[in-house]
Parts: structure tokens; C-alpha cells; sequence
């Protein structure tokens, strides 16, 4: 029996706003600026789930960011 790769699970721009609790202009912003990768469909953008999961898992923690922040400052 021959093994068939594993299938991209494509989101919507609603659902990684869900995901990530932001909304769907910050997703929208994302895309566009292509911090976090898409793929068009029409009008509409799709979001590869492993592209999503990649740019969480990459993404600055809030209190490391802050803290980087404080040290240009200084």
C-alpha cells in the first residue's frame, strides 16, 4: 500500500483571527505586509496551518519583546 503525504490544512482569514484573538485586520495585515504567509483564492486568503504554527512558535513572547524593548531604550 503506498503512503500518501499528510494534506495542508488551509484556514481562513477568520479562523486564525479566532486562533490568535486578534481580528481579522490584524490577520489582513499580516498577510499583506507577508509576516505571516498566504495564499490567495479569489477575493479571499487562505492561511497554510503549519504557516500559522510556525509564525506563533516564532513570534517574541510579550514579556521577552518588552523586555528588548527596555534595553534599547536604556
Amino acid at each position: 500500500m503506498s503512503e500518501q503525504p499528510a494534506r495542508t490544512r488551509y484556514l481562513t482569514v477568520l479562523e486564525v483571527a479566532e486562533v490568535m484573538r486578534v481580528s481579522k485586520m490584524t490577520v489582513y495585515r499580516l498577510l499583506h505586509s507577508g509576516e505571516l504567509p498566504g495564499v490567495r483564492v479569489g477575493r479571499s486568503f487562505r492561511v497554510p496551518q503549519d504557516a500559522l504554527d510556525h509564525y506563533l512558535a516564532t513570534s517574541l513572547p510579550v514579556e521577552t519583546a518588552a523586555a528588548d524593548e527596555d534595553r534599547r531604550s536604556s
